[in-house]
């Protein structure tokens, strides 16, 4: 054979390996599970669990019954009404724990990726989002639990045991985020092949213009709640008030997570029909009924085939399903509100009471009585007649204590958590009788860590200690020391 043979057959066998090569990994590669996908994509899984698993999720659930929206009458929930083991473990919010960690670590990626050098550097409006819903994540997270791995944290095979970062300088981070979200939504998009679009389920029915708009003012409105919540360490209410001035201009604009009701579903909706966990609360109740408050027909139902509304008295409800009586909003298409601009109008309204500019205060309080009736499907003439004869006399007489309760009311359900931060906050500023509770057991001043890192990490094991700290130890900005 000759030399100019042996070079074709050569020749021939590494275009046989090379194709080979290449076929075999085209093969073995799952195209329906990339290692990498658009951060579009990525923002959508993001957004769909900070509604279900921090917002609407176990965080809730738990909270719901500490304020008494609803009672506990069953299994967990009754652990948690009656204060036993699941209000000190750490295993009960282990899973939404680790799901705001995804979410953070997701929300990370994004970042990265969008920022100036990353592979996505232009998408300037998807950056802006991510500074967002991780401002959101991580205030969340810190105000439920107080110091929180950060800094050291989302890097895996990196850090393995994350240090605790105090509540004070992660609330700066989360000022930090919104700030520079405001300024990356505010400049020009350059991700012009890849636009978020309707990966955004929230905004994304809109233009690119205005769906950042939209996430600016959102942006705002946070900033708005967050300055608020620092009242006892930092009173800042003319900020507060300016924040609100620059957020939603009506619930029209509102963050709202939408659901379909087949593919999606509302999550306490989804949570009474696995569980049936929970009883209508005696204590909420008797607060509409004080006010003769039109929601009280619309927020209980009696429980289905019993044909009699049974409240469950807070601190001392039998454990029993089938009995008590049910809410009357639950809905699988009922949205998730990240924040809504009633509640932002609430926070406008105890700023500016806190001012002395009581004129200002009784016109915010009248939007967001307005707002919250609307919610729930009454008409603003009824919202009016409400104010005039209810809301108005009893502002004159408790502006502070007013607010409060009608922010507590619209917040039912959906926003639970709201009510929860602003309890613990009136607690450090000593004006708690505000709001009063009616079960008489230990209050939880927090929640504990996920059981994942308490176990895993020692930084986090030694601040949990037994868990007992949870009844005895605000956090920070509640008048804390972590």
């Amino acid at each position: 054979m000759n030399m100019k043979k042996w070079i074709y057959i050569f020749c021939a066998a590494g275009l046989l390996t090379a194709c080979t090569d290449d076929v075999m990994d085209r093969l073995n590669r799952n195209e329906n599970d990339p290692e990498e996908v658009p951060s579009r994509y990525l923002f959508t899984d993001a957004e769909t669990s900070s509604a279900v698993n921090l917002v609407s999720g176990d965080f809730a659930f738990y909270t719901a019954v500490y304020m008494e929206q609803q009672a506990g009458i069953f299994n967990q929930m009754y652990n948690a009404e009656m204060r036993l083991a699941e209000v000190y473990s750490a295993a009960t919010f282990n899973n939404a724990w680790g799901s705001t960690y995804r979410n953070l670590r997701t929300l990370k990626i994004i970042r990265e990726r969008c920022a100036p050098g990353g592979v996505e550097a232009g998408s300037n409006h998807l950056l802006g989002m991510a500074q967002v819903l991780t401002a959101l994540n991580l205030a969340t997270l810190t105000d439920l639990m107080g110091d929180i791995p950060w800094s050291e944290a989302l890097q895996p095979g990196v850090v393995y045991q994350p240090k605790l970062d105090s509540q004070e300088s992660i609330y700066q981070d989360i000022f930090s985020l919104l700030d520079d979200a405001i300024a990356n939504l505010k400049s020009d998009d350059l991700a012009t092949l890849t636009p978020v679009g309707r990966q955004d389920l929230i905004y994304g029915q809109h233009d690119a213009d205005r769906q950042a708009e939209l996430w600016i003012k959102a942006a705002y409105g946070l900033k708005a709640r967050y300055t608020l919540r620092l009242s006892y360490r930092e009173p800042r209410y003319d900020q507060v008030i300016d924040y609100a001035d620059s957020a939603f201009v009506d619930a029209g604009e509102q963050l709202a997570y939408p659901y379909d009701g087949s593919t999606s579903v509302n999550p306490f909706y989804a949570f009474y029909l696995n569980r049936r966990y929970f009883g209508a609360s005696e204590s909420l109740h008797q607060k509409l009924v004080e006010r003769n408050d039109p929601r009280e027909t619309l927020f209980f139902k009696a429980y289905p085939g019993t044909g009699k509304l049974v409240f469950a008295p807070n601190g001392s409800p039998e454990q029993r399903q089938g009995y008590y009586g049910i809410s009357g909003l639950l809905s699988p298409t009922r949205p998730t509100l990240l924040l809504s601009y009633h509640e932002l109008q609430f926070v406008k309204a105890e700023a500016q009471t806190r001012l002395g500019l009581t004129g200002d205060a009784i016109g915010s309080l009248y939007n967001a009585v307005v707002a919250a009736f609307a919610q729930v499907g009454l008409s603003a003439s009824e919202a009016n007649d409400y104010f005039q004869n209810v809301v108005l006399p009893r502002f004159e007489a408790d502006p502070i204590g007013e607010i409060i309760n009608q922010k507590y009311l619209a917040c039912y359900e959906g926003e639970v958590l709201e009510t929860y931060h602003d309890y613990r906050r009136l607690q450090a500023l000593g004006e708690a009788d505000a709001l009063s509770l009616d079960n008489p057991l230990p209050f939880p001043l927090r929640l504990p860590y996920g059981n994942s890192d308490v176990v895993s990490n020692e930084h986090v094991a030694q601040a949990y200690g037994n868990g007992d700290y949870v009844t005895t130890e605000p956090v920070w900005w509640a008048g804390g020391n972590r």
